[in-house]
């Protein structure tokens, strides 16, 4: 049985999908998918923090389905921005898994991505699958990906 780890980019895919398809994305739906006859090692979903009941109940709907929940707290700027990005935190644990598993798969649109599947692709000999939304994932991801796979209307709520 083929290991993975699997690792999403909440706000990537959260921001994406509302972009394009004006809906949600259907975890449970992804998860029936890539865990079909494959072990999954390990399977972190990274969110910002904001403290409300609403996201609080997404958080525990996804640790249901097996994802660990990594937060950082949101953190606006005194220029009206926001600071709430998970690169760094996705790159290390990818990394740290990267030698233990047969298949990474990576849930972001992010072409800042774009060496960190290069490297684990050289590196490990690990397969790398990314999942984006069609138009909003970075070609270079797309590119440096052994396989990329469209989001689109499978995993897509209330599609």
């Amino acid at each position: 049985m083929e290991k993975v780890a699997i690792f999403v980019d909440v706000q990537n895919i959260y921001y994406t999908v509302k972009e394009k398809y004006h809906c949600n994305f259907d975890y449970n739906a992804f998860w029936a998918e890539v865990s079909q006859d494959r072990e999954i090692i390990a399977a972190y979903a990274y969110a910002i923090h904001k403290g409300d009941e609403k996201q609080r109940q997404f958080q525990n709907i996804l640790r249901g389905i097996g994802f660990e929940v990594k937060l950082k707290p949101f953190i606006q700027r005194s220029d009206g921005s926001a600071k709430g990005d998970w690169d760094v935190g996705i790159t290390i644990d990818v990394l740290e898994h990267a030698a233990d598993v047969d298949r990474i798969i990576l849930l972001s649109g992010d072409g800042d991505f774009d060496l960190l599947v290069d490297k684990v692709q050289t590196k490990y000999n690990t397969t790398v699958e990314v999942y984006g939304v069609p138009g909003l994932t970075a070609t270079s991801l797309i590119n440096t990906a052994q396989y990329y796979r469209e989001i689109e209307k499978t995993l897509l709520l209330g599609r």
